[in-house]
């Protein structure tokens, strides 16, 4: 590089600043010292103006050169010194308090289902569990559920070919363990179940159940009624009433849709019950005799209850939630509320 006294003085300032800095923000200090708008290097720029004109072509060259080479050690030390910073990492302070990660919680759906299940383990109910992908025997023939049963369209259950599906109830469960085991039997079955339903504020084509049976000598509708009461209370509260309406299903005989006392208005009447003072609960009744023979039980002898309740309608009965949706979105608003 042709330097000028001057341009040569400067760069010499330059290298020897550069030299001491010990820090990306010393380097800046120079930078700013020398190229800035009032650096050094800026003002030899407007001092070529003064000269006579027959050195301003050797005094422009001269001055480019220097700020070309200023520039290139500028930015090599801070890369430089950036790159041992970030080796170094930050410097530690055993004084300040520590960084906590931000803290999740229970998802409601995960909550309810916990909470349905230590109800029913303190009643003597086991949990069981079975597959997702179901055959048909398991998810409508062994329910006593005929072929012509609107269930089984094609818009009404996801088929996945071969007579296999994804269960739309996880009474699929309850089967598999009687198939399996010799009576007596007491379990519940929760987990997902899937219909093609149009999702909407009550509707969702992934949704979660629980499906409870017992099956013994001598098992009654009395005893059905008692194992709910029990259930609605401690899951509502002591003060929740429960009443019983007649209904069909096609895997108990007789059939019960269970019905509670709404929690909002405990009763009185409000526009979430659409004033009757009562919410939809649950379906029960007794097995079907039917069933007890595909599996191969003595329908003779023994004699069970069955009940299916939909764990989203549950939470947000219980947390009077108006959306099914809001459990599905993600939103970590809504979700921080549990």
């Amino acid at each position: 590089m042709a330097m000028t006294e001057e341009t040569d003085q400067i760069w010499q300032e330059v290298q020897e600043q550069v030299e001491k800095a010990g820090s990306a923000e010393e380097i800046e200090d120079i930078r700013v010292e020398f190229l800035g708008r009032k650096g050094r290097v800026t003002q030899l720029f407007k001092s070529i103006g003064s000269l006579p004109e027959e050195e301003r072509p050797a005094a422009g060259r001269s001055a480019n050169e220097l700020k070309g080479a200023v520039e290139e050690l500028l930015d090599r030390a801070s890369a430089e010194m950036e790159a041992a910073e970030e080796e170094q990492g930050p410097e530690f302070d055993p004084t300040l308090p520590g960084r906590r990660p931000p803290r999740g919680s229970v998802h409601p759906i995960s909550r309810t289902l916990e909470e349905i299940s230590d109800i029913f383990r303190t009643l003597g109910f086991a949990v069981a569990e079975g597959p997702e992908a179901e055959r048909e025997w398991y998810n409508f023939e062994a329910l006593n559920i005929p072929a012509d049963h609107p269930s089984r369209d094609d818009f009404d259950t996801f088929y996945l070919g071969e007579r296999s599906l994804l269960r739309s109830h996880t009474s699929t469960v309850q089967i598999r363990v009687m198939d399996q085991t010799e009576p007596p039997v007491r379990i519940i079955a929760p987990g997902r179940a899937f219909r093609p339903d149009t999702e909407d504020a009550s509707h969702s084509s992934v949704f979660h159940q629980v499906e409870g049976l017992m099956v013994d000598e001598g098992v009654n509708f009395g005893d059905l009624k008692a194992v709910l009461q029990i259930f609605a209370r401690q899951f509502f509260g002591e003060d929740v009433e429960v009443r019983f309406r007649p209904s069909f299903f096609p895997f108990t005989e007789p059939s019960a849709e269970v019905d509670c006392t709404c929690v909002l208005c405990g009763g009185q009447g409000c526009s979430t019950c659409s004033y009757s003072g009562w919410l939809e609960m649950l379906g029960s009744g007794m097995v079907d005799p039917a069933v007890f023979e595909e599996v191969g039980y003595d329908s003779e002898k023994y004699t069970g209850f069955a009940f299916g309740m939909g764990v989203e309608r549950l939470a947000m009965i219980k947390y009077a939630i108006n959306d099914i949706r809001l459990f599905y979105q993600g939103d970590v608003r809504f979700l921080r509320q549990f």
